[in-house]
């Protein structure tokens, strides 16, 4: 009996001493191997044209569809908090990143500052959809120094709505605002913690799951020369007319990272807005200038008939994502408007005064809203998906901006360019997003920042980049293709020659 394994296929023995034997079973080697090339050429080819047709940057998990409850930035860094200070990972200004914290977490990162700048860092809480909360759930996150002395502390609740959304939560290591208390260069922590409650009537806890936490940094200067110390105490608080015309379109995003940039207009909702999701826009606002926003929910067409009494919330958040005001709404089926309270003008002194109003005013840059429609809505309106309209107005002429002493980081995070107020016409990318990424890192594709901000019938989604994405591809199938027929004719010869 003779065996034979040739490119690694084992074949069948056949007698001894029978030529023809030796002859017929090398010919059918040769059959069953062309039939084999050919079956692994058309596998590949297949695989690779599966690879082509997936859209890049798609998730390709089984039993997953449609967008999660909120987009982290794509180039954030993957990030474990500490149960100790000891050992904490250190958090870089100009860097987003992403981690989680568990039901009864406390997490600690850690920051290492000068004495001449100030330090923002912001922490996003993300529940799982259908977690169970209470209004008073929510994320607290505190910046002490290295005696366990608070700088800062920030509670972010769910509110009244009860609905598992992302709440964001912000602190400050301020130089100046306190002589004795976290002025010293040096290492500080920042404390990041859950807050949850007993349901009372069933005795069991809220929300036992992991929620995902997003953070950034951002650094700010001081000024190369002290100014005013006091807030100004009068500004024009009277409600401008209603922004009025044709809504253009414009897709939300679901997530600071990629929020879909707007100007001063009419906007109107292209996706879906369905009970517990939340979208997110964001606005260039200069130096000196106010921004009013107000939220429109469509009346609805379906069959619900019942009474949601906090149903919609829109938050306004500045550039490092502190919450300057907020406004919940009830809703029934029919159109309803939600509208943020006047603003004061954009200055760097409104960090002095006492109301979180006034002093979350105090950078220019992208100013985000975010529009969450309660669970609630599901249950007693309906299902959906409900139509949303946005009326945004940007009033004042621009001042002189501050003069640090140094860079902000990330880079231009407190400016408004020509670039942006384009992005904000066109709904494409501008400027820093998100807390993160420098100008010069491409338009907001730093830390961050997202290149996939959506806007209208432009974006990743759009026309162009899809044919763009089907013409690249087809160049890129047709060349492996020749490739492989070309190899395949040429092992062919070789081994009819041999």
């Amino acid at each position: 009996m003779i065996r034979a394994v040739r490119g690694g296929e084992r074949v069948l023995p056949l007698p001894a001493g029978q030529d023809g034997g030796i002859q017929g079973y090398d010919e059918g080697w040769r059959v069953l191997g062309r039939r084999t090339f050919r079956w692994r050429a058309a596998a590949a080819t297949a695989v690779f044209l599966c690879a082509v047709g997936a859209p890049a940057g798609s998730a390709g998990a089984a039993g997953t569809s449609g967008p999660g409850p909120y987009a982290f930035a794509e180039d954030a860094r993957t990030i474990e908090g500490a149960t100790s200070t000891t050992g904490a990972a250190r958090l870089d200004p100009g860097t987003t990143y992403r981690s989680s914290v568990g039901a009864d977490g406390k997490l600690y990162y850690r920051l290492e500052l000068g004495s001449a700048a100030n330090a923002y860092v912001s922490a996003t809480a993300v529940p799982a959809p259908g977690a169970t909360v209470a209004s008073s759930d929510g994320l607290k996150v505190t910046v002490q120094d290295v005696d366990g002395h608070s700088c800062s502390s920030d509670t972010a609740r769910f509110g009244p709505t009860r609905s598992p959304h992302p709440v964001t939560a912000w602190v400050v290591r301020e130089v100046g605002r306190d002589p004795y208390m976290c002025q010293a260069s040096g290492t500080y922590y920042v404390l990041v913690e859950r807050v949850r409650t007993v349901t009372s009537s069933e005795g069991t806890r809220s929300d036992e799951g992991d929620w995902g936490i997003e953070l950034t940094h951002v650094s700010e200067p001081s000024l190369r020369k002290a100014g005013a110390s006091t807030a100004p105490e009068s500004w024009s608080s009277a409600t401008p007319e209603a922004v009025t015309g044709d809504g253009r379109p414009r897709t939300g995003g679901t997530g600071f990272a990629s929020a879909s940039p707007v100007a001063e207009g009419v906007w109107r909702e292209t996706g879906d807005l369905r009970p517990g999701q939340t979208l997110y826009y964001r606005v260039p606002v200069d130096w000196g200038q106010q921004v009013y926003a107000t939220a429109e929910l469509g009346s609805s067409d379906g069959d619900g008939d019942g009474y949601a009494g906090n149903a919609a919330v829109v938050s306004l958040y500045n550039p490092v994502r502190a919450l300057v005001d907020d406004v919940t709404s009830p809703y029934d089926g029919r159109q309803r408007s939600v509208a943020l309270d006047p603003l004061p003008p954009v200055r760097y002194e409104n960090r002095f005064a006492v109301d979180d109003r006034t002093s979350g005013m105090r950078f220019a840059g992208w100013y985000y809203l975010a529009v969450h429609l309660g669970t609630s809505v599901a249950d007693r309106v309906g299902d959906g998906p409900y139509g949303l309209t946005l009326r945004v107005r940007v009033e004042g002429s621009q001042d002189a901006a501050p003069e640090y002493l140094t860079d902000t980081e990330p880079r231009g995070v407190f400016t408004v360019t020509a670039e942006d107020r384009k992005a904000a016409e066109n709904g494409e990318n501008g400027g820093p997003a998100g807390g993160g990424g420098s100008r010069d890192s491409g338009g907001g594709n730093g830390p961050g920042g997202s290149a996939a901000a959506s806007g209208g019938d432009r974006g990743p989604g759009s026309d162009t980049t899809a044919l763009t994405v089907l013409a690249v591809g087809g160049i890129g199938t047709g060349s492996v293709l020749v490739l492989w027929l070309g190899l395949w004719a040429l092992v062919s010869r070789r081994r009819a020659a041999s």
